[in-house]
């Protein structure tokens, strides 16, 4: 609510105002909110000198804003089957995609960005453990770990898991690009 403003009322239809009000829902608005846009736009309109910036739609309602897109109907399956495939919604992998395209953005979704810690954690783990059968073997104690071709099998896990980390990073920012994951 404004804090200097004051409340503008009318009287309408009972069929007028259910159709303002699935108006305002669909452009993910209030009614209040849609209303307030009309008077701005009407002012704006008659005298563009005594239209106040200040007053025009909160940040909140850009943000929300809608856009319809028409696509071609292969391009549709298309689009809905890369959308399944980063397991988003069709409307949010849109959104991703204009905002990586408009800022240009490699985004990773929340899935991978979630396998990536996940490996990135492990990894610290058996780094972990390493350095501490490296240190005490340093300082001369006896070490009942891992031999040396137990050392050799992780060197390899490692650079496999090192290996596919690249590869996913590399699939991810081309799949952005080219709108496919390869």
């Amino acid at each position: 609510m404004m804090s200097d403003g004051t409340q503008l009322k009318t009287w309408v239809t009972r069929d007028t105002k259910e159709r303002f009000a699935a108006v305002a829902s669909h452009q993910g608005l209030s009614e209040s909110a849609l209303l307030r846009r009309l008077v701005d736009l009407m002012l704006r309109s008659k005298d563009p000198a005594s239209y106040d910036a200040s007053t025009s739609a909160a940040p909140e309602a850009i943000r929300s804003t809608r856009l319809t897109v028409r696509l071609r109907a292969d391009d549709e399956s298309l689009f809905r089957a890369r959308a399944a495939a980063r397991n988003m919604a069709p409307a949010t992998y849109l959104s991703v995609l204009t905002r990586a395209h408009l800022r240009s953005l490699a985004p990773l979704p929340k899935e991978e960005l979630r396998a990536l810690k996940q490996s990135i954690s492990e990894l610290g783990s058996m780094g972990r453990n390493l350095n501490q059968i490296a240190r005490a073997a340093n300082q001369g104690d006896r070490v009942a770990g891992p031999g040396r071709h137990d050392l050799v099998a992780m060197l390899r896990i490692c650079e496999a898991l090192r290996d596919h980390v690249k590869g996913l990073i590399t699939a991810n920012l081309s799949s952005w690009e080219r709108g496919h994951a390869d």
